[in-house]
């Protein structure tokens, strides 16, 4: 029965997330949701994201409970919706549904960055109705987070690997991780940066600029 349970809340949500992507087309938007542990940078990465694109962006930031991050994003006089699950470890497609309507016309024609619950297991099987997912991973958090949480690296589009800038400070085996990465994922992107020095920024938004534009033809 609870097998049945977890089949019916999947099938339910996929069906949202695909009124989500068909609202996001008609935006003419394309979203990204961003997933990685708790400290690995996600809100950080995602601002500095945004200050290097020339490109429209809105955020929607995802928590278990507080708008700590989401009042860090509106600082940057970046468009913002603060969206907590009261307990739940992950973002479904009906909570970025009506996000979406919160954010308006502030939503067209922009990159959709979805920040969610700090988890590298639950959000890995929700579709929220996104373009693509980034999983972030940073350097403190040592170079066995693709042997230890395989399903979101294999289902990313993209892996980030952040806080570079403290490479020299940890004992982090790169070409360990590298491997469990391409194993698993043998045609994602990988990006190192450094979400504070900025670090690998151009050559990551370089590659988002050019899927943004190739999704209408622009």
């Amino acid at each position: 029965m609870e097998i049945k349970v977890i089949k019916d809340v999947l099938e339910a949500n996929n069906y949202i997330a695909c009124k989500v992507k068909e609202e996001i087309a008609k935006r003419q938007a394309m979203m990204i949701n961003i997933i990685g542990s708790p400290g690995a940078g996600k809100t950080s990465f995602i601002v500095k994201t945004i200050q290097y694109l020339d490109i429209k962006s809105v955020v929607i930031e995802g928590d278990v409970t507080s708008d700590i991050d989401s009042r860090k994003v509106a600082e940057f006089g970046i468009p913002v919706v603060q969206v907590n699950t009261g307990g739940g470890c992950h973002l479904n497609a009906n909570i970025i549904d009506l996000a979406l309507q919160e954010l308006s016309s502030s939503a067209e024609n922009a990159i959709i960055f979805v920040e969610n619950v700090g988890n590298l297991i639950c959000p890995a099987s929700f579709d929220i109705g996104e373009d693509f997912k980034v999983v972030i991973s940073s350097i403190p958090e040592g170079h066995d987070k693709p042997y230890k949480y395989p399903a979101i690296f294999e289902k990313a589009k993209v892996t980030v690997l952040n806080k570079i800038d403290l490479m020299k400070y940890v004992d982090f085996n790169k070409d360990y991780f590298y491997e469990g990465v391409l194993t698993l994922n043998p045609k994602g992107h990988i990006f190192e940066v450094s979400s504070i020095l900025g670090d690998g920024m151009k050559e990551w938004t370089r590659w988002l600029k050019l899927q943004f534009m190739k999704k209408f033809n622009r």
